[in-house]
């Protein structure tokens, strides 16, 4: 299956996140902050990314436009999911490059959806 990247703050958050995931199969990449995120995204070059938005050192739209400014990686999916859920968020977190927006509290069950789309 594919290499998954969850990034946000909350251990439960994650937790909710890695649970899904892994009865489907994936390999799971954790990040709890964004310098973290970046780190660790550019070492294990994971297929999908699960991005948070407000998180200390870094949020979520630096790490997303640090990812993105790097060509070679356009191809690969982020899914930013945020407590932010405001019209203005998912603009802004769409116009720094993710490819999906899902406001907190989320449906596991659409980010599993959206998550097989992006990886098919």
């Amino acid at each position: 299956m594919a290499r998954i990247m969850i990034v946000d703050d909350s251990p439960t958050e994650r937790m909710i996140f890695a649970k899904a995931l892994l009865e489907l199969g994936h390999e799971l990449v954790e990040a709890e902050d964004g310098e973290e995120a970046e780190k660790l995204f550019f070492e294990s070059h994971p297929d999908l990314v699960i991005l948070d938005v407000v998180m200390p050192k870094k949020n979520g739209y630096q790490v997303c436009r640090s990812i993105r400014t790097r060509g070679e990686y356009d191809s690969v999916p982020i899914i930013m999911v945020s407590a932010r859920n405001q019209e203005s968020d998912r603009y802004w977190g769409l116009r720094q490059g993710a490819d999906e927006y899902l406001g907190k509290p989320f449906d596991v069950k659409i980010l599993i959806k959206k998550v097989t789309e992006h990886l098919t």
